[in-house]
């Protein structure tokens, strides 16, 4: 009898579960041994890579795949030495588990603190890219954490290939295969089964369009960290140094165009507007950028008028829209209205203007002087990153080992009793 997805599925899910169990006491000399071996084995494995990418490019170019989802799904030399070099970042960083902070004596003489600890069995929902296939297990592998890894179904060869890798490190460190799990099957009904197995899945990190991320969702039966858009904004204030504000906001757009943290939208206020946005436009429109403008730009630049619909529009795409605001206030509601509470930038030499637009932008990241495009985990210092998090319970802004991890108390004592027997 052929087993089910559902079945299937479950299987995976109770041995992730039980895994999870294994890798959480694992020492971090082990988790360490299993990251360096999968590298080594990636490394060895480039030939037996590229035929397995291989077969997925020619399904995707028979299937009319685009050619910037061919491109994301293409396993460069580069791009295999990067998967090698993200896995052994991540054997170099601090582990976070068991780590214990804020020890505190109460009056009773107990002592109060809190461990880091693994979430337990996380998985992951993945479009086009394989080289996710390994950002996420070396994150979840170094927190201490089980994975079940779903990738799409146009990655479905080259996935298998680096599970191959992956597999080769575990049992290098003595670690149970379960503790990485690439789902074998491409049918969608692997997802639905997986967002709804509390039992055995503590959290989903969806990664991909936004379709999906509103199915997974909207689906759910657990807990998710997601962003769904990544409308990022740079406000260009009046205490702006303008030459410095060129640079950012071009580098904000132009880095790469398909990042969620791209400049989607581009505010300036009116008093220096005249001064900033003619060579500011002259600049993006030499690169091929569209710019779409309301009516106060559009007497000072050439632009398509903007629609309300293009404030709330992440383009990932060479389209910019341009707002001339009156005020720090209205460039600050017009953020919280539109955005997506992603990242958002000022660029001013005004500290109390910074300071305002810090504390009352509603994003995972804020920033002073510095392109959106900084939002990513290897920029700050996380290693590789799982995604980034817009959401406001447990983490938000880029996912590393911290956000694949939590906290619970820890309480000390020596046979002291509460109440009138103590």
């Amino acid at each position: 009898m052929t087993e089910s997805v559902l079945d299937y599925m479950n299987r995976l899910g109770r041995a992730a579960r039980e895994a999870s169990r294994v890798i959480a006491r694992a020492s971090t000399a082990q988790k360490n041994r299993a990251l360096l071996a999968a590298a080594s084995a990636l490394d060895a494995a480039r030939t037996e890579l590229t035929e397995a990418n291989e077969k997925d490019l020619a399904a995707g170019r028979a299937n009319g795949l685009e050619p910037a989802m061919l491109d994301r799904l293409a396993l460069t030399p580069a791009r295999i030495d990067s998967m090698i070099e993200g896995l052994r970042q991540v054997a170099s960083l601090a582990d976070p588990i068991g780590a214990i902070r804020d020890m505190s004596y109460r009056p009773s003489g107990i002592q109060v603190g809190k461990m880091r600890v693994p979430l337990g069995v996380v998985g992951i929902i993945y479009e086009s890219r394989p080289n996710v296939t390994i950002d996420a297990a070396s994150l979840c592998l170094k927190s201490g954490n089980a994975t079940i890894l779903r990738g799409g179904s146009e990655a479905i060869h080259s996935n298998r290939a680096v599970a191959a890798c992956i597999q080769r490190g575990l049992a290098e460190a003595d670690l149970p295969a379960a503790v990485v799990q690439v789902v074998e099957t491409t049918d969608r009904a692997a997802v639905g089964a997986l967002i709804t197995m509390p039992e055995y899945v503590d959290v989903i990190v969806p990664r991909g369009g936004k379709s999906l991320i509103e199915r997974v969702s909207r689906d759910a039966r657990v807990p998710v960290i997601k962003h769904l858009d990544g409308i990022c904004h740079v406000y260009v204030d009046a205490l702006a140094e303008l030459p410095k504000a060129q640079k950012i906001a071009f580098n904000a757009k132009t880095y790469r165009y398909g990042i969620c943290g791209a400049m989607e939208t581009l505010l300036v206020h009116q008093a220096v507007a005249a001064d900033f946005l003619p060579a500011m436009a002259e600049q993006f429109a030499e690169k091929g950028v569209e710019l779409r403008g309301c009516e106060r730009s559009r007497e000072l630049i050439a632009a398509n008028p903007a629609t309300d619909e293009d404030w709330a529009t992440e383009y990932l795409a060479a389209i910019l829209s341009i707002r001339i605001v009156d005020d720090l206030e209205q460039a600050i509601e017009h953020i919280n209205h539109y955005g997506s509470h992603h990242t958002d930038s000022i660029v001013t030499e005004h500290q109390g203007n910074a300071r305002r637009f810090m504390a009352e932008v509603d994003s995972s990241s804020v920033m002073l002087n510095t392109p959106t495009c900084f939002a990513d985990g290897f920029e700050y210092g996380l290693g590789a990153e799982i995604g980034i998090s817009t959401d406001k319970l447990h983490a938000r802004g880029p996912v590393g080992l911290e956000g694949l991890t939590c906290e619970k108390y820890v309480v000390v004592g020596d046979g002291q009793l509460r109440g009138q027997n103590a």
